[in-house]
């Protein structure tokens, strides 16, 4: 386990619930939570084949911001109600993929982590056998990850590059 408390943003959620490994938050972290425009935005199609997964791992971690989004204009809403509540909550963790995003938090001082960062530290940990498949299936469900970046986890872990 990492430990620790953990805010998501929507995007690494889409990409866990693509490859079916939304459990490895709860493996990897004490607690998880998101911010209600996260919510939002994960719900806002009910169509999509992950909506239910989503819907069942998320609906009772869902925490509201209490003081005004003043972010919103260098971040979308989901991405600064995440990074505000990480803050009013003192978490450990920001579990972030957007790259401006993830700058911007990290100039705070905000401790970021990305998806393809988290199943890195599954793999260690033998949360899962192997990453090539989950990359791929990335890729094949337009999750946009650097072939690059994805190449240089894979080859940490001993495994074919895509």
């Amino acid at each position: 386990m990492i430990n620790g408390l953990v805010i998501s943003d929507s995007g690494p959620i889409f990409s866990l619930a693509i490859i079916d490994k939304l459990e490895i938050l709860d493996r990897l972290f004490d607690e998880i939570y998101i911010p209600k425009a996260v919510w939002e935005e994960l719900t806002r199609d009910k169509t999509t084949e992950h909506f239910n997964k989503i819907v069942d791992f998320f609906q009772n971690r869902i925490r509201e911001i209490s003081q005004f989004n003043e972010l919103t204009l260098i971040m979308d809403y989901g991405e600064s109600e995440a990074l505000i509540l990480y803050r009013e909550i003192e978490a450990d963790f920001l579990l972030i993929d957007d790259k401006k995003a993830r700058n911007i938090a990290e100039h705070f001082g905000i401790e970021c982590i990305g998806t393809i960062g988290i199943l890195s530290i599954a793999r260690k940990k033998g949360l899962v056998s192997e990453l090539r498949p989950l990359f791929t299936s990335f890729l094949k469900n337009k999750r946009f990850y650097s072939i690059s970046l994805l190449n240089t986890i894979l080859l940490q872990h001993d495994e074919k590059e895509i």
